[in-house]
């Protein structure tokens, strides 16, 4: 302690004799006493500045430089997270604030209004400073939690942001007392009566704020999800939930972006759930045109026999029918007496059949072939299945393969697909007139 004291006289009694040769010297080169005071004042808070970038530069080229060795050869990822984020870096900038909050006194003892002008600067200074940090901080924060697998489930950055604006508000108040000189709490007062303003301003971010915990503790959306919006025309995966917005990539490679609330208040389609299940949806169907529809003759049957997919089913169902007309005494002079099969119930059969030979579509999950309500195009006969395949051009290429087969069967049970007429039927219908 008697170490410390007599270091602390000494340095008084060398920042008294610096001021002192400072103003003798202005005063023999020719300035007047209270110029020469003045100019005293500027030099020593110059020579301050000075001192002060010189300590930043220490700070930032030898102990920060340290720092981010130090971290290079840690085994642990935070560290580093942290030095690419800038955190010690900006932690720098305290080391002159602390400089000249130390000396400031001392060396300005004699200029009380310069010291009270300097001490709001600093507090200001020190106040951004803070700021500058902890937006590092939360910046490394928010990349360090995206190594955890919970980041995929539950995002942090909405909350992020939103201490962010906290902060931002609160540094805001300080730096206004401090220009004013008023206490903080002298400003939170009037804050009620602007809070309508401030719910306008802020109101986007609230909603959005609101939002983001709705989505993320019902587990609505996640990074890497794929969701399709059609009021937005966005069909993609998502890349980024931030408290106001949402970022989705879509499949063409374009970006877009849509506010979080909107997705709480407007329908979304999330594709998570199929792409956990490993099934992917098939819901396509073919129109038929229903004048092609008839019942099988003797020669059809015989002939959609030696398809080797529905042989089986064709004799089964035949033998089943022949007995229940006959136990009905069925009279078959009339065709539509009794039972009989149709073609496009044989074809019904052979739609099935084909789908449970193939290897890509899932035999755990619902797998049919229905007719659909009958319009004035025709009668839609539509597969309901799951693929096995997920990957988005495989899938489309499983479903091509699908129809390419069915289209072309089709005329061997002598039925037609229905399609609008185009250029080329009238065309021929014109010319078999003339």
């Amino acid at each position: 302690m008697p170490d410390f004291q007599q270091r602390m006289d000494t340095f008084r009694e060398t920042r008294n004799t610096l001021g002192v040769t400072i103003h003798d010297w202005l005063v023999n080169i020719g300035f007047e006493e209270n110029s020469a005071i003045i100019l005293k004042g500027a030099i020593i808070v110059l020579g301050l500045f000075i001192l002060s970038y010189i300590v930043l530069f220490i700070a930032k080229k030898i102990i920060v430089k340290v720092l981010h060795e130090i971290a290079k050869r840690t085994e642990n990822t935070w560290d580093d997270i942290m030095v690419e984020r800038g955190v010690f870096h900006r932690l720098a900038y305290v080391a002159p604030a602390i400089l000249i909050h130390e000396l400031m006194p001392n060396m300005l003892k004699d200029y009380s209004t310069w010291i009270v002008i300097l001490q709001a600067a600093l507090e200001i200074y020190m106040v951004l400073i803070v700021i500058m940090v902890l937006d590092a901080f939360f910046n490394a924060l928010i990349d360090i939690y995206q190594n955890y697998e919970i980041s995929k489930f539950k995002p942090i950055k909405g909350y992020i942001q939103i201490m962010k604006i906290i902060i931002y508000l609160i540094s805001g108040i300080i730096i206004i007392s401090i220009l004013i000189n008023k206490s903080p709490i002298y400003l939170l007062t009037g804050l009620g009566a602007i809070s309508a303003v401030l719910m306008l301003i802020f109101k986007d971010t609230l909603l959005g704020f609101v939002a983001s915990i709705q989505l993320s503790s019902n587990d609505m959306l996640r990074p890497g999800d794929w969701i399709t919006i059609n009021k937005f025309g966005a069909d993609g995966t998502v890349m980024d939930i931030n408290l106001t917005t949402v970022k989705i990539e879509n499949f063409d490679k374009t970006i877009t972006t849509v506010p979080t609330y909107s997705l709480i208040s407007d329908a979304f389609q999330n594709w998570r759930g199929m792409q956990e299940s490993g099934v992917r949806r098939i819901k396509r169907s073919i129109i038929i045109n229903m004048n092609s529809v008839k019942f099988c003759t003797p020669e059809m049957l015989d002939s959609f026999s030696k398809i080797t997919l529905i042989s089986n089913y064709i004799k089964e169902t035949q033998l089943s029918l022949k007995e229940f007309n006959e136990s009905n005494n069925v009279d078959h002079d009339t065709i539509i007496n009794g039972k009989r099969q149709t073609n496009l119930g044989i074809f019904r059969a052979y739609f099935q059949a084909y789908l449970n030979n193939n290897e890509y579509l899932s035999k755990e999950n619902t797998l049919i072939v229905r007719q659909l309500q009958p319009t004035e195009r025709g009668l839609p006969i539509e597969i309901y299945a799951f693929s096995t395949i997920l990957e988005w051009e495989k899938y489309e290429d499983l479903i091509s393969d699908i129809f390419d087969h069915i289209l072309a069967v089709i005329p061997h049970f002598e039925l037609q697909i229905f399609q609008n007429p185009s250029g080329s039927d009238f065309k021929s219908l014109v010319n078999v007139q003339i």
